[in-house]
């Protein structure tokens, strides 16, 4: 019984890391995002689904950022699919697993300190929503 308790413990706390490593970087979490927003069984285009809209990157460095790191971490963990003619990710078997991080971010906006607020588009219109206001500008 212990061992199973600390393996299913161990294995826990890898899904975990890994979840957490996956949203570390902003065009993972807009990817995320994106997805979030899309039909279950739809892809994304990329990199347009990946960007900030509040801070544009240079389409080009992030293309290559994409194919060569982004795409390929959230892949190798099952959190998207992903193809390169046209550039797309869809959601992957793990895809619930980064979901729930944003999904809960959201249900709970009005209780998210201002300075991880002011600037995030999705919480800006989150928090506005439930508190009844126009986001801010």
């Amino acid at each position: 019984m212990t061992q199973s308790r600390h393996r299913n413990g161990k294995r826990v706390t890898e899904r975990w890391d890994e979840v957490f490593k996956a949203v570390t970087s902003e065009p993972r979490r807009q990817l995320i995002i994106a997805l979030l927003d899309a039909p279950p069984d739809e892809t994304v285009p990329l990199p347009k689904s990946a960007v900030n809209p509040n801070v544009p990157r240079n389409p080009t460095v992030l293309h290559q950022e994409l194919h060569h790191c982004h795409l390929p971490m959230l892949a190798d963990h099952g959190f998207i699919t992903w193809d390169t003619e046209p550039l797309v990710a869809g959601r992957g078997p793990r895809f619930e697993e980064v979901a729930v991080v944003f999904e809960s971010l959201q249900s709970n906006a009005t209780d998210i300190p201002e300075p991880l607020v002011f600037g995030c588009q999705r919480l800006e219109q989150e928090q506005a929503e439930r508190l009844g206001d126009s986001p801010s500008e």
